[in-house]
């Protein structure tokens, strides 16, 4: 009686699992529709140390996944800075916050037409410690860190952006 109710509970929740339209992103594999359009995306390059390393971070997810003919074009602005908010008695900061915030457009390179526009972001603390070089190491460590981040939730919202692109040539 006890096996009979397990199984019951285990298939209804099978079948309701299967009714939640859940899909995973990437189904196919590399072969899949969102791999193909994320491979003909060119990025453009970006100004600064914070750009070279947030381009090499979107290059470096988008390359695995190269397609045949660039279809798309990204252009990332960004905006990176350091904000002092711990402070002593003495009016020295103890503790820093670099933010990274990037504004980014994918263009179509068929019409130049702007099919997405969005911004992603994070930021990092940083302890500020007596030692310079120790702090100016942690900064830079906190802006490969969020180059990285950064870079992720672009690649996520592009994958996104393919997906729905191809649900709506489907319909």
């Amino acid at each position: 009686m006890k096996q009979l109710r397990i199984i019951s509970l285990l298939a209804g929740a099978s079948a309701l699992l299967a009714s939640c339209g859940l899909q995973p992103l990437y189904s196919g594999g590399s072969n899949s529709v969102v791999a193909s359009q994320l491979g003909a995306v060119q990025v453009e390059p970006i100004q600064g140390k914070a750009g070279w390393l947030m381009r090499n971070a979107l290059n470096d997810q988008l390359s695995t996944l190269e397609g045949s003919d660039l279809k798309y074009r990204l252009i990332v602005e960004l905006d990176d800075k350091i904000a002092g908010f711990g402070v002593r008695s003495n009016d020295r900061i103890t503790r820093e916050r670099r933010t990274l915030r990037a504004r980014y457009q994918l263009v179509r390179l068929s019409d130049s037409k702007v099919v997405l526009d969005a911004t992603a972001g994070s930021d990092a603390g940083i302890d500020v410690v007596s030692s310079e070089f120790a702090t100016v190491a942690a900064e830079e460590t906190a802006l490969e860190n969020l180059s990285t981040r950064v870079a992720d939730q672009i690649v996520k919202r592009l994958s996104l952006f393919a997906r729905e692109q191809a649900s709506t040539d489907e319909n």
